[in-house]
């Protein structure tokens, strides 16, 4: 398998793995962690898809595209904390004043799943945060010790998968996604 992970500047790719099915829907793109909730309450259908577009031609692609030759397979979102939800978060906290950037979303298609897509788009967001400077980053994976994870759950990520990246569990959350606890795990990229 030829996985070569980039920037989410192709806004078709992005809107392949995290568009919506009904275009007028005003959910995913991957916005609901990633704007304040009134923008992303505001953000209906082609505004929606405006916004994210905009975003793919920004200094600051909202994350990062998995591709298997030319066909993108997977999606992470990545972005400095301070420029997501998790900035305000009350359940997921802040460990300390570092500057973070933060790993909050992976989505692999179906067939490519279980192909070390996951890792990928790890690697990939690691890469994309560093090369923009990034002091560390996180992830806010669940923590389900090898328990199968319901699959509209599992975006948020693993902590093994973390763990493989080499990151290291910081924290405790008071979040949970499918019935797992959320840790936070930490990759220093100093």
């Amino acid at each position: 398998m030829g996985i070569t992970t980039r920037a989410a500047t192709d806004f078709e790719g992005v809107r392949l793995l995290v568009g919506p099915k009904n275009p007028g829907a005003n959910v995913c793109f991957c916005l609901s962690h990633r704007v304040p909730s009134k923008l992303n309450r505001e953000l209906v259908g082609p505004a929606r898809a405006e916004y994210v577009r905009a975003m793919c031609e920004s200094d600051l692609p909202p994350g990062v595209l998995a591709y298997d030759g030319e066909e993108p397979v997977g999606w992470a979102g990545v972005a400095p904390r301070s420029a997501t939800q998790f900035a305000r978060s009350r359940t997921i906290p802040h460990v300390d004043d570092l500057p973070v950037w933060s790993a909050w979303c992976f989505r692999v298609r179906p067939g490519h799943r279980k192909k070390g897509v996951l890792d990928h788009l790890l690697r990939g967001a690691i890469a994309f945060a560093r090369e923009r400077g990034a002091p560390a980053i996180e992830g806010y994976p669940v923590d389900n010790r090898g328990e199968r994870v319901d699959q509209t759950m599992a975006f948020v990520g693993f902590r093994s998968m973390f763990e493989r990246a080499g990151f290291s569990h910081v924290a405790d959350t008071t979040s949970v996604s499918g019935g797992f606890p959320r840790v936070v795990m930490r990759l220093d990229l100093r």
